[in-house]
């Protein structure tokens, strides 16, 4: 994949083991560092699927500043979704039945502080290069909540019930010990406005584009999360996104 860049950032594959070590530690300050998840004497955030991913990282041009960073796990087909990072939590044997190539997106974080759209623009073009370049049909992952109070999410969780459950052949199942099934409990009706503000900026991304989650989200004590397994089938993209994301990459390609 060739550096793409917008503005006064660039996107690049890692090429070293310092280069993921960077991640780990963007990671860290990001998940861990005084968010109420494990901390660890590191101060990075590793674990064996590192070894696995491709790692991508958004870099500041002026400064050589990380600013964001993600990792792929690229999959032949549904047979190999056991091999991913998410179906630790989730039961995807319905997932197995799918037949093109995949990927795993996980680990999304921007530098704590930084709000800049461009970071997460040159981001997302840089998974729509990777995911063209491969002939990948299906994105996936987990998408998380800060915390694991899941009434403080009720209105968010209620507009995933309403509108973005998965599609019957692909519903993930139970496999975590403590999870929350909102699809079977919320009765409320959400707050809109309420619900979407809460709910965090990389699952808006995937909802515009024409995502689905799990009917349950997993607690996970370690990280101080709530997440939701989230799919997005590339044929399902608006075509203008599409266009859009597309033409960023185009753009900004070296």
């Amino acid at each position: 994949m060739p550096t793409l860049t917008r503005g006064r950032y660039a996107a690049r594959l890692a090429e070293s083991d310092e280069d993921v070590r960077a991640a780990q530690r963007l990671r860290y300050s990001a998940f861990r560092a005084g968010t109420g998840a494990a901390e660890r004497d590191d101060g990075r955030d590793e674990d064996p699927f590192d070894a696995l991913c491709d790692h991508i990282l958004v870099e500041d041009e002026a400064t050589g500043e990380l600013v964001c960073c993600f990792r792929l796990l690229p999959l032949k087909g549904g047979f190999e979704i056991k091999r991913s990072y998410s179906a630790q939590w989730y039961e995807l044997s319905a997932l197995e039945a799918y037949e093109g190539p995949m990927v795993e997106m996980g680990r999304f974080c921007i530098r704590p502080g930084l709000k800049d759209p461009d970071i997460l623009r040159v981001a997302w073009a840089a998974m729509a290069q990777y995911v063209d370049d491969r002939g990948v049909e299906m994105l996936f992952g987990c998408s998380s909540f800060h915390g694991t109070d899941a009434e403080a999410y009720a209105d968010a969780f209620a507009i995933l019930r309403d509108r973005h459950l998965a599609p019957k052949r692909w519903l993930p199942k139970v496999k975590a010990p403590n999870v929350f099934r909102f699809a079977q409990r919320l009765r409320l009706k959400p707050d809109a406005k309420r619900g979407m503000l809460s709910m965090p900026p990389l699952l808006r991304s995937y909802l515009v584009m024409g995502g689905w989650v799990s009917d349950h989200a997993v607690v996970d004590p370690d990280m101080n999360t709530l997440h939701v397994f989230t799919g997005l089938e590339i044929s399902a993209i608006p075509p203008g996104r599409a266009r859009l994301l597309r033409g960023v990459a185009e753009q900004g390609a070296a």
